[in-house]
């Protein structure tokens, strides 16, 4: 017998077949097994675990299951004293289901991605804790609806799962285990609450059903005939913006509090639209809740994907087009569009044409992890519900509660069990494996599962493309296998590693004094500007971009393009990186009178999104030259060394989480080094899209790319006048070609100059110092002890003033040179043997369908330009700038910060917008 219970909004996938019964969102079964262990199968992540000892229970990130795992503890069925516990679990399940048998748990979602805004992992862990729950007596009834007080509990339950297995959902995520439509509300304890005289607040919120006497049957077919639900693709961690909006209500900023109110006041006025039966009314109030409130909360909680969506079912259906309404903390995963109802069948087909159509024009910018999808929906009035299936009997064999497992749990589970002797299955697999093959015979759900078996268990063609893409891009991109080589064998003997990038403990590295930097934190004199603009003016300077890394960090190893992802609103539109550099330039051009070249360096990772988002530059609206530097060199990523994973958890600073937290990640930890092991520590990491694998070698590349592939010879041909370059970062947004630090930079007739800021706790990297009684620019992961970086007083921004001729000199080039490639690679090449490699690891994203994703820390090396003012014969200043200029956005969370200083104001004053 199988007990199966299912919460659901209802959500089912727009390709269900015609006939085809509804599939709730998200399903639990529950069944005793004639096996001593606790078996758990997730049939979404294809994932599935025979557990025989209280440790792997509590060991809730080494795998896939850790929902299920905190689902049985949460329920009651393991308790959580017996973490530690040394006893087999087989004593447990004699106690609970009898001597030699055991439990199955399996999980169900249909088809809703991790991130989706949905509230899947909430309502998955309270589906399966229901199911837990009945099936124990801890309910009073096996099947159909529960009891106002057992939703509470499971409600509790499902936070404490949450908090076991670090998955982070809140209350708020709790609805669909109360049936209908509902009012979700946050309420002050008191006495005999348990939280009375601890907290203000109470753990859990109230649930106000709202009955068909005020919200009638017909307002109830309105809204599931008008509202068209979708999910976008995109699948962010919105872990940022709620940490925003709860630091925003901790200090009561005046701003976001007015927002908060009239949020309020805007659901006062849906819940009377909803009464009142005003559909269309309740659309306009939830996109003008979207653009007003929210935003005025948190700018991030909308993007440019989402306004492009809008527009254009705006455009396509005009004042049949009602609303939208946003979903969860951020948009672009679950979203809604209300339409007339008379419309909706034609919103569903365009609305997906339109997401398919959008996703492919930004799907390089912003991180997509699934393909758009269109939902039916319909309002669920029963809540959570549970059947009781079990096997029929001759008088039953029409009995449609078959006690059968979903679907694809037979595709996962049936191919490791056929190829044995058909005697040594258990009477009760044998039998489930006949009720199952009968099955798939009549039942439509059952039909495509033979076929996809047979596929499973037959040898397959191994698909070899991805490899031969792998390599091609590789020979394309100039990988050099025997550098390769020697990097991994450094890295295995290490000789290299994280705790080799760092200087010898003997180096003396002290803070820079006064008189070694200047400071041009407020204005510098009259004569550098007039000395700078005379320079701009004459058509000497050109702008360097940094462009050539996917900026991990900024969306978790999506492996989007950063230089195009458009991160903020400016002058009323959603703007990307590189529109905001070239506004500044086009700036700069028109107050001197010359139009300035901007240089754009780009990798095997960007630059052919980047040359088609910049097309020939007229695109753009950008008068003046604009150049694209392709990069000639890559790196293949490796398999992590276990000791370097070690470094990185026991060495490296990192935010302290609380107890159970850090249990859940030091068993990732735990994982990640079993995983790099069963791949092989140092071996190449092929085992994801090519572009994934391979990886830029570092800034410190970018610009000899410049002198390699001839764009500044072709450059300094047409402006033989040209002498300085100002190089910078992608997302060192404030940088321009500032004419008083130009002017600075020209007076001191060094070959190079520095910009740093005055560091903050925040800001980890590169620093100035004094090294062994030099002064230059070291590496954060270079410094032999992690108190030393907050002993430093200037932080680097990697923003470059650099004479050309005398950075030439250095490589003992000169102009008429550059016209020899091989006398240029020759010497970049001794140059490059002269610089630091650094080893580290990145995050990457595995994306393996229907939104699901892994992410693993990889291993690269590369090089960093901040070393180049470690020679002793290249003549370096340093100034330091105002932290509006300088400072950089690495992650989406510095973002807020960055708007509420003022940042985004200055940055948006230095820019001339194209018409």
């Amino acid at each position: 017998r199988v007990l199966n219970v299912s919460i659901d909004l209802s959500v089912d996938d727009a390709g269900q077949k015609p006939g085809q019964a509804p599939r709730p969102p998200v399903e639990g079964y529950f069944r005793v097994i004639d096996q001593p262990v606790l078996r758990l199968v997730s049939v979404d992540l294809q994932a599935r675990a025979e557990i025989t000892t209280f440790a792997e229970v509590f060991d809730f990130a080494r795998d896939h299951l850790g929902l299920l795992k905190a689902a049985l503890i949460a329920a009651g069925i393991v308790p959580p004293g017996m973490e530690g516990a040394h006893q087999p679990l087989s004593d447990l399940l004699t106690r609970l289901v009898g001597s030699g048998q055991g439990i199955e748990l399996v999980s169900k979602v249909n088809d809703i991605p991790k991130g989706s805004r949905l509230a899947v992992s909430t309502s998955l862990l309270a589906c399966l804790i229901t199911v837990c729950m009945r099936a124990t007596g801890q309910a009073r009834s096996l099947t159909g609806g529960l009891r106002e007080e057992e939703r509470r509990l499971v409600a509790a339950r499902a936070i404490l799962g949450e908090w076991l297995g670090g998955s982070g959902g809140g209350w708020q995520d709790s609805g669909g285990i109360w049936p209908g439509i509902k009012l979700i509300k946050g309420r002050l304890s008191s006495e005999g609450d348990p939280e009375f005289g601890v907290s203000r607040g109470r753990l859990l919120p109230s649930h106000l059903l709202f009955g068909s006497d005020e919200i009638g049957e017909e307002t109830r077919q309105a809204l599931q005939s008008s509202l068209v639900l979708v999910h976008g693709g995109m699948a962010q961690d919105v872990g940022p913006v709620l940490e925003m909006v709860t630091e925003k209500y901790l200090l009561r900023s005046e701003e976001a509090w007015a927002g908060r109110q009239r949020a309020i006041r805007t659901l006062d006025e849906i819940l009377g639209y909803l009464k009142a039966g005003n559909v269309k009314a309740i659309g306009e109030a939830t996109e003008r809740n979207f653009r007003g409130p929210i935003q005025t909360i948190i700018p991030w909680a909308g993007n440019l994907y989402t306004d492009r969506l809008i527009q254009q079912a705006r455009a396509a259906f005009g004042e049949h087009f009602w609303g939208f309404w946003m979903l969860g903390g951020m948009s672009g995963g679950g979203m809604g569009f209300i339409f007339d109802p008379r419309h909706k069948a034609a919103a569903k087909a365009r609305l997906q044409e339109i997401m398919n159509e959008t996703k492919a024009r930004m799907e390089r910018s912003v991180p997509f992890a699934m393909q758009p999808v269109v939902y039916d929906f319909s309002i669920n009035e029963r809540g959570t519900w549970a059947e009781l299936c079990e096997r029929p009997g001759a008088a039953h064999r029409s009995h449609k509660a078959t006690a059968l497992m979903p679907a694809d749990y037979y595709r996962l589970t049936v191919p490791a069990s056929l190829p044995q002797d058909p005697w040594l299955p258990s009477p009760a697999q044998r039998a489930e494996l006949e009720l199952f093959g009968a099955a798939s015979r009549r039942d439509p759900a059952l039909v495509d599962i033979l076929p996809s078996l047979f596929q499973r268990m037959l040898p397959q063609e191994q698909e070899e493309d991805s490899q031969v893409s792998l390599a091609a891009m590789l020979e394309a991109n100039s990988f050099d296998r025997d550098q390769h080589e020697q990097i991994r064998g450094d890295l295995r003997s290490g000789r290299i590693g994280l705790a080799q990038n760092r200087l010898p403990t003997r180096s003396l590295i002290e803070d820079v004094s006064p008189d070694e930097i200047v400071d041009a934190t407020t204005r510098l004199p009259e004569r550098l500007e007039e000395i700078g603009a005379a320079a701009l003016r004459a058509g000497e300077v050109a702008v360097v971009t940094l462009a050539g890394g996917a900026g991990s960090r900024w969306s978790q190893g999506a492996g989007v393009v950063k230089a195009l992802n458009p991160f903020a609103r400016l002058a009323g539109r959603h703007r990307n990186f590189i529109e905001l550099h070239l506004a500044k330039s086009r700036r700069s051009g028109r107050i001197y009178g010359t139009p300035l070249p901007h240089i754009v360096t780009t990798s095997y990772l960007t630059h052919h999104a980047i040359a088609d988002a910049l097309g020939d530059g007229d695109d753009c609206g950008y008068a003046g030259p604009l150049l694209l530097s392709p990069g000639r060199s890559v790196g293949l990523r490796m398999v992590p060394m276990v000791r370097d994973l070690r470094f990185v958890r026991e060495e490296t600073p990192r935010q302290v989480l609380d107890v159970q937290a850090e249990k859940v990640q030091e068993s990732l930890h735990s994982a990640l080094i079993s995983w790099a092991r069963s791949q092989g520590e140092g071996s190449d990491y092929v085992d994801n899209l090519p572009d994934q694998c391979i990886h830029p070698v570092g800034h410190w590349y970018e610009l000899p790319h410049l002198l390699r592939n001839g764009v500044l010879r072709e450059l300094l041909a047409e402006r033989p006048q040209l002498q300085y370059l100002m190089m910078h970062n992608i997302d060192t947004v404030g940088a321009y070609a500032d004419p008083g630090l130009l002017g600075l930079h020209i007076s001191t007739q060094a070959a190079m100059t520095a910009e740093v800021i005055h560091r903050r706790l925040e800001d980890r990297g590169g620093s100035l110092a004094r090294v062994d009684g030099r002064v230059r620019l070291v590496e954060g992961l270079a410094l032999p002890r992690e108190e030393i970086e907050f002993r430093l007083t200037y932080y680097n921004t990697n923003t470059f003033w650099i004479h050309i001729d005398r950075l030439l000199g250095t490589l003992d080039l000169a102009r008429t040179d550059l016209e020899d490639e091989r006398s240029v690679a020759e010497a970049l090449r001794h140059m490059a043997a002269r610089m630091p490699t650094y080893v580290t690891l990145k995050e990457v994203k595995k994306r393996w369908g229907r939104g699901q994703e892994d992410i693993f820390p990889v291993t690269q090396f590369e090089k960093l330009w901040g070393d180049m003012t470690a020679l002793p014969e290249l003549d370096c200043g340093y100034v330091v700038v105002p932290r509006m200029r300088g400072q950089q956005l690495k992650e989406v969370a510095q973002l807020d910060g960055w708007l509420r200083d003022g940042s985004a104001a200055y940055v948006e004053g230095l820019c001339d917008w194209p018409d």
